[in-house]
């Protein structure tokens, strides 16, 4: 599990397609202690859960090895990713760690589209557009994940849902480099996904 709260930006140094094109080891570098990432951790890459399956350290920087399988690939951003992509990571929360956003799977449930983008000063805001399918479980003032980081929903109509981003998470993750056309891994609240189900249910 995790929170939304990027805690480094990573880069992938090296992009390994294997298995007939159905899966890429990826190379990340990263700021983290290499003494403190096990085989088989978990690390939130641009918000989709990946599992360690090497480190090591290389000109004094941090490396760790994961693989992107055949449906991350269909499902998420992760197939547009290649040498040079910086992508938000955030280690697996532990037991006592402050739950700054709010309970974040890692498992993206698809993709939006980036359709505007607004400058304000020290600010930016954003107007995405998703799948009526995953429309449905965004409100205004709710949670939502957006390639890796915990944001609120500002405003809702129809598909299209708006986020305002603060200069603090501008200046800590990949939020800054967003355009307009960019495509970016959603996932969407879990407590909105349950009273979804809920509501459905016949008694």
């Amino acid at each position: 599990m995790f929170t939304g709260i990027v805690t480094d930006i990573g880069e992938i140094t090296r992009l390994t397609p294997t298995a007939q094109g159905q899966l890429h080891r990826l190379r990340v570098a990263c700021a983290y202690d290499q003494k403190t990432i096990a085989d088989g951790a978990s690390i939130a890459c641009n918000g989709v859960c990946l599992t360690v399956v090497a480190s090591g350290v290389e000109g004094g920087k941090t490396w760790f090895d994961v693989d992107t399988a055949a449906e991350t690939l269909r499902m998420t951003t992760a197939k547009n990713w290649a040498v040079g992509t910086k992508l938000n990571l955030e280690r697996a929360l532990k037991i006592g760690d402050e739950l700054g956003g709010h309970i974040v799977a890692g498992h993206a449930d698809g993709v939006a589209d980036i359709v505007g983008r607004d400058d304000l000063p020290d600010m930016a805001r954003f107007e995405l557009s998703t799948t009526r399918e995953l429309a449905r479980f965004i409100a205004p003032k709710g949670s939502i994940t957006l390639d890796g980081v915990s944001l609120t929903v500002n405003t809702v109509q129809d598909v299209a849902f708006s986020v305002l981003i603060i200069p603090h998470t501008l200046s800590v993750t990949t939020l800054s480099g967003w355009n307009q056309g960019n495509e970016v891994n959603i996932e969407v609240d879990l407590m909105a996904r349950y009273a979804a189900r809920l509501t459905e249910m016949k008694v």
